[in-house]
């Protein structure tokens, strides 16, 4: 460290800095003020073609952005809707479009009357039958057919009703049960006279032909008075009550369906029967049934046997409430829909309970019906089949009641009419299905309309226009045969291609793609491009018109 050197006699150290401060008067004096220019500097003056060089960037961005953006966006996003005629959908809707009628053919055998005693007696009856029919849309028009040997009705597939006049002691009706033919004996004197204006038998017969289609037409008006159609289309007359009835019985049936799968299930609480004669029995007491109603459903059969199945109910005697319960769903395997075609089970349950009915009249004691099978609305039958305990292999023959149960079951389960013989309640069910579809698909047409109506926006493909368009055609063709089997074909189609159209995939994911959004989707996108485009373009017009005023400014000097 170097040594200090002793201060001088008076010098004063320095505290602050190593460096000695020179003294006040050494300091030298400031310069004086420069003066400071208050004009802004401009930036240099553009050149003419930096000018244009900008503006053509700013119109090509512009150019690229109206002539190849937008229509790419407007083709990308635009939701297509095919042309659909909504007016006539509307009007099918509405029940404008068609005038449900069922023209039904009745054929009157006379083969003891004179060709002109029996158009005599046709004539009256035609003319009593439409004093009696209050419902317009359904016609029974009557036809003289030429005698036939050994009184056999003529194979006609367009007469819905053969009906036999036979000399006889009486005036009697005879509905005969395996064909729809319906023999009515006369006494020869009331056999109207040609002059005459009105017969007791031409009254008798008309009486007769309408308790036969009673039933057909309290149905059909059911439907029609449940649907949109016109009220003076609709029949009058339908009871309160009958309204009840049908109610109840088409809320029993199944929805139609051109397939039905029938499952036949054997349960039984033990190990025994562990097999049974089921395709027998369903071949000898089920098939010709099927087969008849073949023309308008179609059905798959399945089998299966389950041992050790416990019912949930086990009490002997099985009340109305028990009967809700008794099935075990948890457990037994039932078979469920397959192929989409829905499934009626028919279930045999080898046990010794009995199902607690009303009480019987007329008992001084208190005594109760007992059955052993109970249907269940749209689903299926159960019966309870009694058996010794030792049965390994239940017969065809032990099966002939539970088969003819279900057989029974299966009519009430597919809509069937309960009245008349079985060929005249399975032609009147043909009829009443091909007026349901027509209604159903009338109604979807509708139902589609609506929807384009109110969503703009929801896609419509192409396939919705042809489905609409098949709908239409099959339709009048159906709307044009409804008491024929042409109808209920072309109806089927029709309900078909309009729930097909209704329920396109396509079409219903836009139901949840609102406006709102695409906004939403449209700004973030959008905005951080479009802000700087939007004013570069302001930017470029205000510069373009400041220089033509310059301009103008600069013309007016030199006239000046």
């Amino acid at each position: 460290m170097a040594a200090r050197r002793p201060l001088a006699k008076g010098a004063t150290p320095d505290v602050d800095s190593p460096k000695s401060t020179p003294p006040i008067s050494a300091v030298p004096a400031p310069n004086p003020p420069e003066t400071v220019s208050t004009t802004r500097k401009q930036p240099p003056v553009e050149k003419p073609s930096d000018i244009r060089r900008r503006t053509w960037v700013i119109l090509s961005f512009w150019l690229i952005v109206v002539c190849l953006g937008l229509p790419i966006w407007w083709e990308t996003t635009t939701i297509y809707r095919a042309n659909l005629p909504l007016t006539e959908m509307l009007e099918w809707s509405d029940g404008k479009a068609c005038r449900p009628v069922f023209p039904l053919r009745i054929s009157i055998q006379a083969n003891a009357l004179h060709e002109q005693e029996a158009q005599n007696l046709l004539r009256l009856t035609q003319h009593a039958l439409d004093d009696l029919n209050d419902f317009s849309g359904h016609h029974l028009r009557l036809q003289l057919s030429p005698p036939t040997v050994e009184h056999a009705p003529r194979e006609d597939g367009g007469t819905a009703l053969t009906i036999r006049l036979i000399p006889g002691e009486a005036t009697t009706s005879t509905l005969d049960p395996y064909a729809p033919i319906l023999d009515i004996t006369y006494p020869p004197n009331s056999i109207p006279s040609p002059t005459s204006s009105s017969s007791s038998l031409a009254t008798y017969v008309a009486s007769q032909l309408r308790s036969t289609f009673a039933e057909e037409q309290a149905i059909i008006s059911y439907l029609l008075s449940s649907d949109s159609v016109p009220s003076d289309h609709r029949p009058q007359g339908l009871t309160p009550e009958a309204a009840e009835s049908l109610s109840k019985r088409t809320t029993r049936s199944l929805k139609y369906a051109p397939t039905y799968h029938l499952t036949f299930s054997l349960f039984t609480s033990g190990p025994l029967p562990s097999s049974w004669d089921i395709e027998a029995a369903i071949d000898e007491y089920m098939k010709p049934v099927l087969d008849v109603l073949s023309p308008i459903h179609n059905f798959t059969i399945d089998t299966q046997v389950q041992l050790y199945a416990t019912p949930g109910v086990q009490n002997q005697v099985l009340t109305k409430e028990d009967l809700s319960s008794f099935i075990n769903a948890a457990e037994w395997p039932l078979s469920p829909s397959i192929g989409g075609a829905p499934t009626i089970n028919f279930i045999v349950f080898v046990g010794n309970q009995t199902i607690l009915t009303a009480p019987m009249e007329n008992t001084e004691t208190e005594t109760y019906h007992t059955s052993q099978s109970w249907l269940i609305p749209q689903w299926g039958t159960v019966y309870l089949l009694p058996l010794p305990a030792d049965t390994t292999q239940v017969s065809a023959e032990t099966l002939k009641q539970p088969l003819l149960t279900f057989t029974s079951h299966l009519l009430s389960l597919t809509g069937t009419p309960q009245s008349g013989s079985l060929p005249l309640r399975l032609s009147t069910l043909a009829r009443i299905r091909s007026a349901d579809l027509l209604l159903r698909a009338s109604s979807t047409l509708g139902s589609l309309a609506r929807l384009a109506l109110a969503l703009p926006s929801i896609s419509i493909p192409e396939r919705v226009a042809d489905g609409v368009s098949k709908t239409m055609t099959h339709l009048r063709q159906a709307c044009d045969n409804l008491g024929g089997a042409d109808g209920l074909a072309h109806a089927r189609v029709a309900e078909a291609e309009a729930e097909r159209a209704f329920f396109e995939k396509s079409m219903v994911g836009q139901l949840y793609f609102p406006d709102e959004h695409k906004i939403a989707v449209y700004i973030p996108l959008l905005g951080p491009i479009g802000i700087p485009l939007l004013m570069g373009l302001l930017n470029e017009v205000k510069a373009w018109r400041k220089r033509k005023r310059e301009r103008a400014e600069k013309e007016a000097k030199k006239k000046e």
